[in-house]
């Protein structure tokens, strides 16, 4: 166990030691006319207002819908706890591609009612398909946190004689502030890394700075600098984020009692808060699906089917063995930290973290770099593009596997040997089979990220390698909308579906 895990480790670090390395080595001179630029600053500043408008958004929407799923006797509320997080099945470029094309005077609103709507574009763009595809992110972690605290302090505010805006602003979101934190650092390492939206709304943030200097004249010397800044901006946030958690302490004092939740009752602002949450189904889902099955639903097919075929079946050549890949390098990683509880395996569990952490685009410059110069050969291949795929989402596949183990008793393990079977034999007669339900959610949640990725693919995958998501992009870039409708309709019907195997494997073990 402990050498696949090593070898995973060392696989992540070698990339972005070698592109620190680059970066060190470089021309000072070419560094300085990269990074030391009123450009930069400009780049930055739109980094971070966009950060900070996305987690404004999605804090500010995602918080009501949370409350509303977990705490009332909302209409429907199951139907809605599920709709909420279906967004996460939609990639941000595609809610770019609905933004885009559903505006202008040649939109599909135009199409449709007769009236040319603005296309939204720049920074209200990036804001608006950023905010929708990250709500999801925010929303779960505000649910669990709304399942975690204690009521009872609610309870004892209203006994004081408190109004139920001051219970919620003085009681119920200081403890909600764990869950906030880590929505924001899921968020803002989203927004960080992300490369589609921002490109299709010509909105410059560092991602999109970053391609324009692999593509430019200093390709990976000028590129480096950037990959390391945007690397470093990831940082900050994850330690921002443990800086402030320090100091967060909500045990009680006592052992206290356990309560049971009754739903808060609406009464008459349920009808309000039906049609808030139906307003964001609506725009997270229904409004995106819509606009990508009118899109497709004149384009003539046979002069694309070729082509869409073929970026289907390049999406699933490598989409395949990255979540299989992927899966088979988490399940030592996740037993070794469950099992062998120790700092080096917690160390080794967190590097896993580290390729998920890495914004796309310098995690793929780093892995370019390095292939470039020590196994030149492996460079635009498909090997490297699996190889990218697997080691950035390991973290996706680390999560469900230690799930299952910690729901898996290690006294079965033990009866095993004690029977007289060895460690192999008793892994996989009495471990693997409790871990299928966590190795099915892993495999398909990297296989789904892998199917939409578009920053690894555009720098690393082979001549004439063209995955669905490239196309989407290539076409929308070029105002090409209607051609990029059918490309879009099938990332969205393999989301859709890997989303539902998700939603069925999780009632099945519930």
């Amino acid at each position: 166990m402990a050498a696949p895990a090593l070898v995973c480790a060392v696989a992540v670090l070698l990339p972005l030691g070698y592109l620190v390395v680059r970066s060190l080595g470089a021309d000072a001179g070419e560094v300085g006319r990269v990074v030391f630029r009123w450009q930069s600053v400009v780049q930055l500043s739109n980094t971070l207002l966009l950060c900070a408008g996305v987690v404004v958004v999605t804090t500010v929407t995602a918080l009501p819908a949370a409350w509303l799923t977990s705490r009332t006797d909302l209409p429907m509320k199951r139907f809605f706890a599920i709709a909420l997080v279906l967004p996460l099945a939609i990639p941000g470029y595609l809610m770019a591609y609905t933004l885009l094309s559903l505006g202008g005077d040649y939109g599909a609103a135009f199409h449709i009612t007769g009236v040319s709507v603005p296309r939204l574009g720049g920074y209200v763009g990036s804001l608006v398909a950023l905010s929708v595809y990250n709500f999801p992110y925010m929303l779960l972690n505000l649910r669990a946190g709304l399942g975690a605290y204690d009521t009872s302090l609610e309870e004892v505010a209203r006994s004081l004689g408190h109004r139920p805006g001051r219970v919620f602003f003085s009681v119920v979101l200081p403890q909600l502030r764990p869950a906030i934190l880590a929505g924001t650092l899921l968020v803002s390492l989203h927004v960080i890394s992300d490369f589609g939206v921002v490109s299709l709304m010509r909105y410059e943030t560092f991602s999109y700075a970053l391609y324009q200097a692999y593509q430019g004249a200093y390709g990976t010397r000028g590129a480096a600098p950037i990959a390391l800044i945007m690397m470093a901006l990831a940082g900050v946030f994850i330690v921002a984020e443990l800086m402030m958690l320090r100091r967060v302490v909500l045990t009680r004092a006592g052992a206290g009692q356990a309560r049971v939740r009754r739903p808060l009752r609406l009464r008459r602002w349920a009808w309000p808060a039906l049609v808030f949450v139906s307003v964001l189904v609506l725009v997270g889902v229904v409004l995106p699906v819509l606009t990508i099955v009118y899109g497709a639903w004149g384009v003539e097919m046979g002069s694309q089917w070729r082509s869409l075929r073929g970026a289907v079946v390049d999406s699933l050549s490598v989409s395949a063995p990255a979540a299989v890949v992927a899966t088979g390098l988490a399940l030592p990683i996740a037993y070794m930290a469950r099992r062998y509880p120790s700092r080096w395996s917690a160390g080794l569990e967190r590097l896993g973290f580290l390729g998920y952490a890495t914004p796309p685009l310098a995690f793929a410059l780093g892995l370019l770099v390095i292939t470039l110069r020590v196994v030149p050969g492996l460079y635009q291949t498909a090997f490297v593009l699996v190889y990218a795929y697997s080691l950035h989402f390991l973290a996706e596949a680390v999560g469900p596997i230690r799930a299952g183990l910690f729901a898996a008793n290690p006294r079965l393990e033990e009866a095993s040997r004690a029977l007289g079977y060895g460690p192999m034999s008793t892994f996989a007669r009495v471990t693997l089979p409790l871990l299928r339900p966590g190795l099915i959610v892993s495999l398909s949640l990297v296989f789904l990220s892998s199917m939409k990725e578009l920053p690894l693919s555009m720098l690393l995958a082979p001549p004439g390698f063209e995955t669905l998501s490239m196309n989407i992009w290539q076409y929308t870039e070029d105002a090409m909308y209607a051609s990029a409708a059918p490309y879009a309709l099938v990332v969205l019907g393999v989301s859709g579906l890997f989303v539902g195997v998700l939603v069925f494997n999780e009632r099945r073990i519930s």
